[in-house]
């Protein structure tokens, strides 16, 4: 799975979605033909990226070639259960990516686009939030 090699702080704060906005950055296909593009503000875990990545990959099996855009660096904290109130800020349990309406999560090239729909829409599923299928063709 993905997680940050280093970090400058260990720990965050949560942070607020104060009118997240939507995204400024990542918000065109860059490498690939195809891509799938977040439609709603989410965090997206490493293990969720791990899941559509996999789906991905069998679906394409040898042909095409493939990106992951976002990278899960916030990371979040848990405290165990049955503890109780106090004692500090929990561990860091695992990482996710935030990820606003309008950002290009996935691309995928060197396939047909019917090819392309379906793997993309099967990695839709693995993901917390509603995705739409983008092409090059659609920018041009």
């Amino acid at each position: 799975m993905l997680i940050p090699k280093k970090v400058k702080h260990r720990k965050w704060h949560k942070g607020r979605r104060r009118n997240a906005g939507v995204a400024t950055t990542k918000v065109e296909l860059a490498f690939g033909t195809y891509g799938l593009k977040a439609l709603d503000y989410s965090w997206i875990t490493a293990r969720q990226i791990e899941a559509a990545r996999r789906t991905i990959t069998k679906f394409l099996k040898k042909g095409g070639k493939f990106w992951i855009r976002i990278f899960p660096d916030k990371p979040i904290t848990a405290h165990g259960n049955e503890n109780s109130m106090g004692g500090g800020k929990g561990a860091v349990d695992h990482y996710v990516a935030i990820v606003k309406p309008g950002t290009i999560i996935f691309e995928v090239e060197g396939i047909s686009k019917e090819i392309a729909v379906q793997a993309v829409k099967l990695a839709g599923y693995k993901l917390p939030t509603r995705v739409a299928f983008v092409s090059k063709d659609l920018y041009e």
